[in-house]
């Protein structure tokens, strides 16, 4: 039910519109550049050095995280063998180690056809490519590297069966994967280009698979670090709970809900026509029956609520950004508000 996006043309801003811009999220490139321009210096100027100091040793030496293996050479601390990989190839291997100066951080994006809806200040996609903007540009510095991986949309259809009597159809065109990884690399220009990646992303009709989106995070398996996943998590709970419980179990992970005031409660308009973007499915909605619309808010309240619960059961942290309120100055609170729980020694 809350899944359904109303088709008024009152308040609902066009697809592509960017919260404090003049552009669009699409393919359009030099609109893009801007937008994305105008983010970075909105991040910079209200979250720059709020994560500083966030990392979880900066002691001197070779660090503790594991990391690649290589031959064993004359001076090596035997207390670095691996002795797994020395047994399978019989040549003694010592395994390097990563010092935890560097943070990698890894965003898992929703873009389904349900996030091309607003009837705030902007789109629930605006916010997404906001809110990984923010995420980017907090965590990308001192070598720290960043990447993604993004969903859009529902499975690919198969191409059309040749028939040995008949003239054979025509195969669709190529459709490109709709969830595809971004490699994680540091450096600020990198990071922009991710960032670019994921604004151009087209969104395709269906609904993004976020359980799979997220195990995505989890293969091949990654050194601790930072695991962001922003999605406004329409898809039932026992599809992408048991995903994220075994993502938090190695690293921290912070999930962005992303929500509409219209998919919490109905206005009193009369007839609405709405229609689901994910399927595209037309209905007619009388929104002047009181009954009906505390019947909405009822069952948007317990959706919500079972989010909450399966986030909280996993681990995860949790920020909720609306599209009718100031989403940096939400982050900004979200932030200083987790680290102040760190420093009284306090977890989430």
């Amino acid at each position: 039910m809350a899944r359904a996006a109303a088709v008024t043309g009152a308040g609902v801003r066009p697809p592509g519109a960017v919260p404090g811009g003049t552009g669009g999220t699409g393919t359009g490139g030099g609109r893009s550049e801007a937008v994305l321009s105008r983010l970075q210096l909105l991040v910079t100027r209200k979250l720059d050095g709020l994560l500083q100091g966030d990392y979880a040793g900066l002691l001197p030496g070779p660090g503790t995280e594991a990391g690649e293996s290589r031959e064993y050479r004359p001076g090596d601390d035997v207390r670095r063998m691996d002795w797994p990989v020395t047994a399978r190839t019989t040549v003694p291997h010592v395994r390097r180690t990563v010092a935890d100066r560097e943070l990698e951080t890894w965003l898992a994006v929703d873009l389904s056809a349900s996030l091309d809806f607003g009837t705030g200040r902007w789109l629930k996609r605006d916010l997404v490519i906001a809110a990984a903007t923010a995420m980017t540009h907090l965590t990308v510095r001192g070598g720290n590297r960043v990447g993604a991986v993004v969903g859009s949309g529902g499975p690919v259809p198969a191409p059309a069966a040749r028939s040995r009597w008949r003239r054979a159809a025509p195969e669709p065109a190529a459709v490109a994967p709709l969830l595809f990884r971004l490699p994680a690399r540091p450096g600020r220009r990198e990071a922009h280009g991710l960032l670019r990646a994921i604004a151009g992303t087209e969104v395709r009709p269906g609904r993004t698979d976020l359980g799979a989106l997220v195990d995505l995070l989890n293969r091949p398996p990654r050194r601790r670090g930072v695991a962001v996943v922003i999605s406004d998590f329409l898809a039932p709970p026992a599809q992408w709970g048991r995903p994220l419980r075994k993502l938090a179990v190695r690293h921290d992970v912070l999930a962005i809900e992303v929500v509409d005031p219209r998919e919490l409660e109905l206005p009193d308009v009369g007839v609405l026509a709405v229609v689901d973007p994910e399927t595209g499915e037309l209905h007619e909605v009388q929104t002047a029956d009181p009954r009906l619309r505390r019947r909405y808010a009822d069952a948007a309240a317990v959706q919500r609520t079972a989010i909450a619960d399966e986030l909280r059961a996993a681990g995860a942290a949790h920020l909720r950004l609306r599209t009718d309120t100031d989403w940096l100055l939400d982050m900004v609170r979200f932030v200083a508000a987790q680290r102040h729980a760190r420093t009284r020694g306090t977890t989430r």
